[in-house]
């Protein structure tokens, strides 16, 4: 089963007046949705846009695995384990909150930001803190969150260039740049797919793009 869901069904949260500006792919907040709380593991899936200056003041997470993948600009990340990072675009952070972490997430630099965060459930809850970030992540390189049994692909095709979908129980797949075919279907920048139980798929881009594919229990 293939199920589309496009960018502009998104829910709309963040700040506005504070220069944040969020797209959320599934039930976040205010914004709850019985039927849309999770894929899998996968539980948040949101386009986040700050301004120069703008930010996530320091605020608290447990038992989530927290994966960003910069889009533009570049991401300011501390955390109260003592991680003080800069991610830009290639990098690939993940924060394990485990038991429990507080963390800053802002746009120190002068150009907009823009990344997308990605929150999965660990397979065991509690623990201690973790925090790894991949520089440069070369295309097609799998990169594991073994606590959440969930691999994410970072593919980046030519036009023309078919990339194939993981046989997995579960794949999610979420556009990042340019236009894309995937069973009979175009998918765009924000468009999703949450694929179940299907084998032998690949998405044809029509344009140099930048896709996130996971590949889920």
């Amino acid at each position: 089963m293939i199920d589309v869901r496009r960018g502009a069904e998104r829910y709309p949260g963040g700040d506005r007046e504070a220069g944040i500006d969020t797209r959320h792919a599934f039930s976040f907040g205010g914004f709850y949705d019985p039927d849309n709380l999770r894929f899998g593991p996968l539980t948040a899936c949101n386009e986040e846009r700050l301004a120069p200056g703008a930010g996530f003041d320091e605020h608290p997470h447990s038992h989530t695995e927290i994966v960003t993948w910069v889009v533009e600009g570049v991401l300011t990340h501390r955390d109260s384990a003592g991680h003080a990072t800069e991610v830009r675009p290639g990098d690939v952070q993940r924060l394990g909150s485990a038991a429990g972490v507080r963390h800053v997430e802002r746009n120190d630099g002068a150009e907009p930001l823009v990344f997308v965060q990605m929150w999965l459930v660990p397979e065991v809850p509690g623990g201690e803190p973790s925090y790894a970030i991949e520089r440069g992540l070369a295309d097609g390189t799998p990169y594991p969150v073994p606590a959440a049994g969930a691999v994410l692909h970072v593919r980046r095709p030519a036009a023309g260039e078919r990339t194939a979908v993981p046989d997995a129980p579960r794949a999610y797949v979420h556009v990042v740049r340019g236009e894309h075919r995937l069973g009979g279907e175009r998918l765009g920048p924000g468009d999703s797919a949450r694929i179940t139980g299907e084998k032998g798929l690949e998405i044809e881009a029509e344009s140099a793009g930048e896709l996130l594919v996971w590949e889920l229990p």
